[in-house]
């Protein structure tokens, strides 16, 4: 994990050099240049790319501004390397206005600047870290937190609260981190988020080995992450929480832990959950699903034992998981179903399965601030700059499948993804099109693997509702009888019932499950009303749909849990109780913010909408404002209690 001051000197000759940058990421590699060099003429405009073809190889770039591009990155890495590799000061706020600009084709505004300093890293420090440590503020006070789950989110938590200074335990129900990559090992697990973003900020890496990594590749990154600052010490493995109760006497929690050894009750001043929104496997409601006589198991709980070669298989489901998985056991199995109840928006992403080259890999590891360039252009690339196409026009008068000029031009261009790889096949073509607005419900991501799937001799796509699973097959609404030997469900998760199955009471015993009562809320996703010191991560609409990486925003929610803590120190409280008027007040600012984007329109069925059809996952506004509203606790928003 590569640190900004960890970048290796240039030793490499000029031909080294030239041959490299033919792997470069020309877009970011020159605001980069420009940054360590102190060289502003290095960003010259007939080079400037266009953010609109963000999407395209170096973002639309021709071949001859590409030949020119990296015979200006040459000479500048051969005079940085002549000069003994030391990067020039750190870029005035006037300089770095222009390279973010540059970066992004002039399409950000001063507001991000901040931002970018966290995520730039310019002198160097993790900015993101607490700036303040507990004794300092309270040396007296015994403050400790128990955090739950050490996946992606609670060992971010688990790691600020050590730089902090406070105490805390992490309980984990598996016997290792990781999380979601612990729990899926299904064929083809990887995450649809750049590995260069879907990273810590203060921990990125310069050898990735594929720009989209494998499950095994993230768990490990995760595991080494715990072992370098020291966190699995701190971890109870093997070990489910039960319920929480909030003791309103000692304003403090106790929990009761389950393990091998027994039951018991475990104290604690706050409590903060990471146990995510993607993880109780949700298997449908069909008649006669348990008569099914074979193997039948969820993708998120893959049974390795069984042998899937030559078998007649069912894939219920063509979610995100299944994207992944069915163009893998499509090659051994000797029949495959598809059923299909809704089609995808499916993204084009050439090197969704590629190595990253070797080339780009020597360069995020040998110039000083193009790793962080890079993940800046990407978190620009597929964050704020993408949230256009799933606005809401007002104003628009298409139909129902688009919502805005910007949001049915993407349809077409997606369209006629979908067209040119099936000329000639009318009825799988209507089958695949998505009929609803792009972005209404996940996009997934290809790099050309379904559509060549679906048209294997082998595999048959199903579009007929299931009537019912029996002990040899699906029978579907048309009659038919598809005779199977195993059945895999990829079939999404209970997203919008969080927490569950966990039991948590705060004050005066109020169940926090009673109290949503199936419409889960917390202001900023972080607090709920009557359960002081209850902090959620990736809790009700925290979650991003096609802009940025999640792992942003639990840096961001982490942030806004330990500033309540310091306030809690400083104010010599015992706990804060966000207000119902102002949970209340946020949460109607969310709801209409969703209903202005294609997911809070559009009827599709989705895994973004609670029961009742409110969007209770989805963040509907910029990852810049969800930064802003995060950095500071604002103490009038909640009861402090001593």
């Amino acid at each position: 994990m590569s640190a900004t001051s960890q970048i290796t000197p240039i030793i490499e000759s000029d031909d080294f050099i030239r041959a490299a940058l033919l792997d470069a990421d020309i877009p970011s590699l020159l605001p980069a240049l420009a940054h360590v060099l102190g060289d502003m003429s290095l960003l010259r405009p007939s080079l400037a790319h266009l953010a609109m073809l963000s999407n395209e190889p170096q973002a639309g770039l021709t071949a001859e501004q590409l030949d020119e591009a990296r015979q200006l990155a040459l000479e500048a890495l051969i005079k940085f390397r002549d000069a003994g590799c030391v990067p020039a000061r750190a870029p005035s706020h006037d300089e770095l206005r222009t390279l973010m600009s540059y970066a992004t084709s002039g399409e950000t505004t001063d507001a991000y600047i901040p931002l970018l300093r966290e995520e730039l890293s310019i002198d160097g420090h993790d900015l993101r870290a607490p700036q303040w440590q507990a004794n300092a503020i309270a040396p007296n006070t015994n403050f400790t937190v128990a955090v739950i789950g050490a996946g992606m989110s609670g060992l971010l938590a688990a790691h600020r609260l050590q730089q902090a200074g406070v105490e805390f335990v992490i309980l984990e129900k598996n016997s290792e981190v990781g999380g979601t990559w612990w729990d899926n090992t299904y064929p083809g697990c990887r995450v649809d988020t750049p590995n260069h973003l879907y990273s810590y900020s203060f921990a990125q890496k310069d050898d990735w080995p594929l720009f989209f990594s494998p499950q095994n590749v993230l768990l490990d990154y995760f595991r080494n992450f715990a072992k370098e600052f020291g966190l699995y010490e701190h971890i109870r493995f093997d070990t489910d929480v039960v319920s929480a109760d909030f003791d309103d006497a000692t304003s403090s929690w106790s929990l009761h832990v389950r393990s091998a050894q027994g039951d018991e009750k475990l104290g604690a001043n706050a409590v903060i959950s990471a146990v995510g929104q993607l993880n109780q496997p949700k298997l449908p409601d069909i008649a006669g699903r348990d008569t099914f006589a074979g193997p039948s198991f969820h993708s998120a709980r893959w049974d390795h034992t069984v042998d899937l070669a030559g078998k007649r298989v069912a894939v219920i489901g063509t979610g995100a998981s299944a994207m992944q998985f069915v163009p893998i056991i499509a090659k051994e199995v000797g029949q495959l179903c598809v059923f299909q109840r809704t089609p995808n928006w499916l993204l084009p992403v050439p090197n969704y399965h590629d190595p990253v080259p070797a080339g780009l890999n020597w360069l995020l590891g040998h110039v000083p601030f193009y790793m962080q360039w890079y993940r800046f252009w990407l978190f620009w690339r597929i964050g704020d700059g993408r949230l256009i196409i799933a606005q809401v026009d007002p104003e628009w008068t298409g139909d129902k499948r688009s919502v805005s000029a910007m949001s049915d031009l993407t349809r077409e261009l997606l369209t006629m993804y979908f067209q040119m790889q099936l000329p000639d096949q009318p009825e799988l073509l209507s089958n695949v099109v998505p009929q609803y607005p792009v972005a209404a419900k996940r996009m997934l991501l290809d790099s050309g693997t379904w559509i060549p799937t679906l048209q294997r001799n082998n595999v048959s796509l199903i579009t007929d509702d299931i009537k019912q699973i029996t002990a040899t097959g699906v029978v579907t609404a048309d009659g038919v009888h598809h005779e199977v030997d195993v059945i895999i469900y990829g079939t999404g998760f209970h997203a919008s019932k969080f927490l569950t199955p966990l039991k948590i009471r705060g004050r005066n015993g109020v169940d926090l499950h009673d109290e949503w009562n199936g419409e889960a809320r917390a202001y900023m996703g972080v607090t709920v009303p009557k359960f002081p010191n209850l902090f959620l991560l990736y809790g009700p609409n925290t979650n991003i749909v096609i802009n940025g990486s999640i792992i942003y925003f639990s840096e961001c929610e982490v942030n806004y849990v330990l500033e309540a803590i310091r306030e809690l120190l400083a104010h010599d409280a015992r706990a804060l109780d966000c207000k119902q008027t102002v949970h209340d007040a946020y949460n109607a600012r969310i709801d209409d913010g969703n209903q202005r984007m294609s997911w809070g329109v559009a009827d599709v069925h989705s895994w973004y909408k609670n029961d009742s059809g409110r969007v209770a996952q989805n963040w509907p506004f910029t990852l810049l404002e969800f930064w802003e509203q995060t950095r500071t606790v604002n103490l009038d928003d909640y009861e402090l209690l001593s």
